[in-house]
């Protein structure tokens, strides 16, 4: 039999989305690679732009913070051979331009304009010494995170991995499943073992998040084996306000009156009341930080 690719110089990300806050000054663009060291390479010369204002990766998800605008890329090959041109917020969609000269070229079109949820799109020719551009249409997503602890028992369970197929289960076109962390908390006497909570990101389409949440909540239910479970929602694009209360679950015990108040203070949604309530809460500001998440506040 003889071997054929389909498309043998087009590696077709996952999935691209983009987040932004309610004020459309910041926009997450969130990249679902299928080759990391492409996306890599990509990340190195794109965090070089002038909209971009920090550049990352969890894993195979490449995360660019960018600031909206439109922008002249000055491209040179081998050491700013591609970038991102613009990006701009038009009500319920975002349109980001990228750019790149030979492979990069090939990523800035063909890659990106096929992944998953991109509306719609309209690209160059790409490939070898020309400029190619890649103008993508994506749906305008906020961020949903789901904070979650206490739901095994001292022989049954890991809240950790419950909540990563849970969220892997109920992840769905208008509510796309992003990210997983474990957060180490001060170990507390009523822990189960690691007293470790976890956070989930979300990345949803505006006003169609309450389908997941719902199937979320049920399946939690179902499979949680403590009575004592916490689940929390916080629906912004910055948990950082949450900080200073999470710090203090990872240095001291902290009362469930305490939590209680700054859920209340800080806009967070209570989905389930139990003690857990406590690491919830903590987990949210650690959305998508899962090296820090881990490091114990006591050593």
């Amino acid at each position: 039999m003889q071997l054929e690719l389909d498309d043998p110089y087009v590696v077709v990300y996952k999935q691209i989305h983009a987040v932004v806050d309610d004020e459309g000054k910041q926009v997450e663009l969130l990249e679902h690679s299928n080759c990391y060291g492409g996306s890599a390479w990509a990340q190195y010369h794109y965090s070089k732009g002038p909209l971009i204002t920090s550049a990352r990766n969890i894993g195979n998800w490449f995360r660019y913070m960018i600031r909206p605008g439109k922008v002249d890329l000055d491209l040179v090959s081998s050491k700013k051979s591609a970038g991102i041109e613009s990006v701009l917020v038009k009500g319920n969609e975002v349109e980001v331009t990228y750019a790149g000269l030979g492979g990069g070229g090939v990523g800035a079109t063909l890659s990106r304009a096929k992944a998953g949820d991109v509306l719609r799109y309209d690209v160059s020719e790409c490939g070898g010494g020309r400029v190619a551009r890649g103008t993508l249409v994506l749906p305008r997503r906020e961020r949903l995170i789901i904070g979650v602890d206490d739901t095994d028992s001292k022989t049954t369970g890991a809240t950790w991995t419950l909540i990563h197929n849970i969220a892997g289960k109920v992840d769905r076109p208008e509510a796309r499943y992003i990210s997983h962390s474990l957060v180490q908390l001060f170990p507390v006497p009523t822990k189960t073992q690691n007293c470790v909570s976890t956070v989930v990101e979300f990345a949803c389409l505006p006003g169609k998040a309450e389908g997941m949440l719902a199937d979320f909540k049920a399946l939690l239910r179902k499979y949680s084996v403590s009575d004592q479970t916490g689940m929390v929602a916080f629906r912004d694009f910055d948990p950082s306000c949450l900080m200073a209360y999470a710090e203090r679950c990872k240095h001291e015990r902290v009362r469930y009156e305490d939590a209680l108040d700054a859920a209340r203070e800080n806009g967070v949604q209570i989905l389930m009341n139990g003690q857990g309530l406590i690491g919830a809460l903590a987990a949210l500001p650690f959305c998508a930080q899962p090296d820090k998440s881990v490091v114990p506040g006591i050593l």
